[in-house]
């Protein structure tokens, strides 16, 4: 059960990573537009690493797993986006 945490977590810090990216360089008002890539870029690394264990038990639940962590990581960048586009 170990390398599939692993495997997950992997996602999610290619999401934080894609949100630090995108804070940091995407132009003031753009930055909508790269979540929604990070969140297609994020979506197919889950199914390209998931499909990679080659472990058809779970594969589901983790798949699930992966992009519900990656839409909560993504969320809350989206909203300190729009906080700071507020100040």
């Amino acid at each position: 059960m170990k390398w599939q945490w692993r495997s997950i977590g992997l996602v999610w810090a290619f999401a934080v990573v894609c949100s630090v990216l995108t804070g940091a360089l995407a132009a003031p008002g753009h930055s909508i537009v790269w979540i929604g890539l990070s969140l297609a870029g994020c979506t197919i690394a889950t199914l390209s690493i998931q499909l990679a264990t080659g472990q058809k038990e779970g594969y589901v639940h983790r798949v699930t797993v992966s992009l519900v962590g990656v839409v909560v990581v993504l969320a809350a960048a989206t909203g300190i986006f729009a906080l700071a586009g507020l100040l």
